[in-house]
């Protein structure tokens, strides 16, 4: 099964052909995955369990931390967990959050070098969990040796990390100082085209045998940003259903040798840049969060503090089934779907995905909207509360989500100086931006903002987004131009 250009829109439940039956059957497989839909990750909650410490390669961007509460990124987790209690830490989870609807293994290293813990936690999740959809996240390195596997658990969606399709290996060379393969490390250009090849050849397969797959790339400036198109372009031709850019995170905090090299982190508008770049051939993914190894909950947010081992360790398979209780999880999706259903009827349908800005605006001029939410599709977080923001562009016919910005030092966990002020922070991270959607905001921080022109609205508290976002730029742009005309 695949996803051609015409046969759906990966992003949300619009843009699938009812008389597709291969197109349904995707929207299927994605509706309450928050990862593979935008329109889902408001609702459905996910868990990442921590059972594959190893990893097979290098990256100038990862440090794997153990033991790491503080810091919010890929790589990092705060304990290593067994298959059996990682299970039970599922069970304990869903019986407490019963919008949960995936589990992913997504390292602290890799997946397929982790093998046994992998498919172990994958067998019994099918046996006491078999209501939730199971995923992994691969540098694909070892996707062909364990294809099976995949297969035979029904892990239906498989994100894959490739950064780079240079096939003289001199860019992955940037990126990788080695990969281990056939027992030994291979250095240089030559491991970077080892994993290069195995990482194409486990993606047809993937594919080849109906598994969704979602391509990661790290946006690294200066030495993947030109040939992330090409990455694009590859991914299309290979019927990858996803693909997702997320910023390089490189402050020196972190530890990786991109890092304590001085290497920067990607901006948002050098993300932007490289997703519209991508996007003329790629679906993309633009509300991932980056997160840690043992994220917990809504993406967006980690709960993962609350669920510590020592909750659910001692408690039986038959107490944490009972805790679980699938028929009540089964009511909460149903009247989840119901509130989807009224809330797509509310927002009036004025979204689109992957939309130029023609379909957007009748004179091509667009403006960006930042918003604070918790979930549910509504602007129902005050600004004093919020960490992140997610960007809408807008014009007079139509609006598309765009990206997610967090504030970066939220990743880092770092002390933070008695001088640090974060007005200054959040006035880099929304300096493009138009229009502030927020449930309240006090006048000070209003008009920190307004020195930047960002204007501030709190009169959409508490209402649907999509239709908030577009009201707004109506009411604050176009509807006084109007008057003038």
């Amino acid at each position: 099964m695949s996803c051609s250009s015409g046969g759906c829109s990966a992003s949300s439940d619009a843009g699938f052909d009812p008389n597709n039956p291969e197109a349904m059957a995707i929207k299927e497989k994605i509706n309450a995955h928050p990862c593979y839909s935008e329109g889902a990750h408001q609702h459905y909650a996910r868990i990442h369990v921590a059972v594959a410490p190893a990893c097979n390669i290098q990256c100038n961007y990862c440090n794997r931390k153990y033991d790491c509460s503080i810091e919010s990124r890929p790589g990092v987790t705060s304990a290593k967990l067994s298959a059996e209690d990682a299970v039970k830490k599922v069970l304990y989870v869903g019986g407490e959050i019963q919008q949960l609807s995936v589990v992913g293994i997504a390292g602290p290293g890799d997946a397929l070098a982790n093998p046994e813990k992998t498919f172990d936690t994958f067998r019994m999740l099918h046996e006491y969990a078999p209501d939730l959809k199971l995923c992994l996240s691969t540098n694909g390195l070892r996707i062909a040796d364990y294809i099976d596997e995949i297969e035979k658990y029904n892990i239906d969606h498989v994100t894959v990390t490739i950064n780079t399709v240079d096939a003289t290996g001199e860019i992955g060379s940037q990126i990788y100082p080695w990969v281990h393969w056939n027992h030994k490390k291979v250095w240089g250009r030559d491991g970077a085209k080892i994993l290069l090849e195995k990482q194409l050849e486990g993606i047809k397969m993937l594919t080849d045998r109906g598994i969704l797959v979602k391509a990661n790339s790290v946006l690294i400036p200066g030495i993947n940003d030109k040939d992330l198109p090409n990455v694009a372009k590859k991914l299309k031709e290979m019927n990858v259903f996803l693909h997702n850019i997320m910023p390089l995170l490189s402050s020196p905090e972190f530890g990786t040798k991109f890092g304590l090299d001085g290497i920067q982190s990607a901006t948002d508008q050098e993300t932007m840049e490289a997703q519209e770049a991508c996007g003329m051939d790629m679906k993309l993914m633009s509300h991932c969060r980056q997160c840690r190894a043992d994220a917990v909950g809504l993406i967006g947010e980690d709960r993962g503090d609350e669920f510590t081992p020592d909750a659910f360790v001692d408690m039986s398979f038959e107490d944490l089934e009972k805790k679980y209780d699938i028929q009540a999880r089964e009511q909460k999706h149903k009247a989840i779907e119901n509130w989807r259903s009224h809330l797509e009827a509310a927002n009036e349908r004025i979204k689109i995905e992957q939309a130029s800005k023609e379909q957007l605006s009748s004179n091509g001029e667009t403006k960006l909207v930042a918003i604070t939410t918790a979930g549910e599709g509504m602007i129902n977080v005050h600004f004093g509360s919020a960490q992140e923001f997610l960007i809408y562009e807008v014009g007079d016919k139509a609006i598309k989500f765009v990206m997610h910005r967090k504030i970066e030092s939220s990743y880092s966990g770092a002390e933070l100086g008695e001088d640090y002020n974060p007005i200054d922070e959040i006035k880099t991270t929304l300096k493009d931006v138009d229009v502030l959607l927020t449930a309240k905001i006090g006048e000070c921080p209003m008009n920190d903002l307004n020195e930047i022109g960002l204007i501030c609205d709190d009169s959409y508290a508490n209402e649907p987004i999509e239709k908030s976002v577009f009201d707004s730029v109506q009411k604050h742009f176009y509807q006084s131009e109007k008057e003038v005309g």
